[in-house]
């Protein structure tokens, strides 16, 4: 469960923009759209949350640090060798951030356990890491780690907490390494939590959204009827899936497909095996007709895309974080994915959705509180500025939000020129 979210000096993102998924004050859809975690000192979080804002607004660049921060905990330690460079990117439009790390934090909750756990990095290497767990209500200080520049060394402080081989882990992390990931790599079970919390409950996907292979893979065992039942309340009427596992046929490379180009594809795709996805729909006739995955419509594709990854995120709890989740969907099936989050009983598992979108259809008081509906823009230096909508403390119940964003009460909106004399 995502508590909050911190960065700094990344991309567009120039001073520190923090992201919260705490629920605020007032009590309207506290049931279906909210949800208390009794472990953590009775903490109410919020089950969704959409930011809106303009193009090349930083809403990605946000979304991307949080992916960036994933993928330097699951790979510093084990993908990277010395020397190599982190993937970080500071904002570069001002002289004072160009060298200066960039800075990533986040709080969650994993095994009835609230975390605090950051880190700021340079491509170079780490400048500090650190953690802090809640086990029982009290904060506890399980490591830091601070770079002395003119010391050209670390200084550490490992908590009395913080069980196990530590001297070892401290000794085998490597400058551009996470004291974290080296740890969990050298076994330590008490830090596995944290790092797992990484690897398998925050889910992520860009603007294109997942391919069709985990959904289709789900039609091949007992989950089929799940998606189908999905596809259905969706209103997408497809009567059956299809899945068939086939190996790489050479044939299907063009010919004239130049000799070292074709080499290294038939040793990547020797053993691999492909799926092969089709449709069935009845025809006028009531008999069944079949079509192949790619004659579907652009929105059915994505759809049945993400029928698998959501399906799965609700069963396990997951954290989902989606880029442009509008993109080739109706408005209403936009609105049917969000509240399938907002469904006490479907959601059981308290799985959590974060989006980008600039779908206004559903920036209404029926389907989100006020504290769920976040804002990007870029102000005069053109650094990002993330804020909530309760900045602007609408009325509850009563105040048109789209109507409110689109007139430009909120911001966050492009300001665009007319250009008539260009043409």
């Amino acid at each position: 469960m995502l508590i909050e979210m911190s960065v700094a000096n990344f991309r567009s993102l120039h001073g520190l923009q923090t992201f919260s998924l705490v629920k605020g004050k007032g009590d309207e859809l506290a049931v279906s759209n909210s949800f208390r975690v009794a472990s953590v000192n009775e903490l109410d979080l919020l089950r969704s949350a959409a930011i809106y804002g303009p193009n090349a607004s930083g809403k990605s660049n946000f979304l991307r640090a949080l992916q960036t921060m994933k993928r330097v905990v699951l790979e510093s330690a084990t993908n990277q060798q010395r020397g190599d460079r982190l993937p970080v990117t500071p904002f570069r439009l001002s002289p004072e951030t160009r060298q200066a790390p960039s800075e990533f934090e986040v709080t969650f909750v994993v095994q009835n356990v609230r975390y605090q756990y950051g880190f700021s990095a340079t491509p170079e290497q780490i400048h500090e890491e650190w953690l802090l767990a809640y086990p029982k209500g009290r904060a506890q200080r399980w490591f830091t780690r601070v770079w002395m520049a003119e010391q050209n060394r670390f200084e550490w402080e490992l908590g009395n907490n913080l069980a196990g081989e530590k001297q070892l882990w401290q000794k085998s992390t490597r400058d551009n390494a996470l004291f974290l990931s080296t740890a969990v790599q050298l076994n330590s079970e008490q830090l596995q939590p944290v790092f797992d919390w990484f690897k398998s409950k925050l889910r992520m996907t860009n603007v294109g959204g997942w391919g069709p292979s985990f959904s289709a893979s789900l039609c091949e065992n007992d989950k089929k009827s799940k998606v189908m039942d999905f596809l259905n309340a969706a209103d997408i009427h497809i009567d059956d899936i299809l899945v068939e596992t086939k190996s790489f046929d050479p044939s299907d490379l063009p010919v004239d497909m130049p000799d070292a180009l074709r080499g290294a594809i038939l040793g990547e795709m020797k053993d691999r095996k492909i799926l092969e996805i089709k449709t069935v729909h009845k025809g006028s006739d009531g008999e069944p007709v079949t079509f192949d995955f790619r004659d579907e419509s652009d929105g059915t594709q994505k759809l049945f895309s993400f029928a698998g990854p959501w399906i799965d995120a609700l069963e396990n709890g997951y954290v989902l974080f989606i880029d442009e989740l509008h993109d080739n969907l109706h408005p209403r099936l936009v609105r049917f994915l969000v509240e399938l989050f907002h469904n006490p009983k479907i959601n059981s598992k308290n799985a959590q959705l974060v989006f980008t979108t600039h779908e206004t259809s559903i920036l209404n008081q029926e389907v989100f509180r006020r504290d769920q509906v976040w804002f990007c823009e870029k102000d005069a230096a053109q650094a990002t500025k993330l804020y909530p909508l309760t900045d602007f403390s609408p009325r509850k119940g009563r105040e048109n939000l789209e109507l409110a964003y689109l007139s430009g009460r909120y911001g966050a909106l492009p300001f665009v020129k007319n250009i008539s004399s260009a043409f």
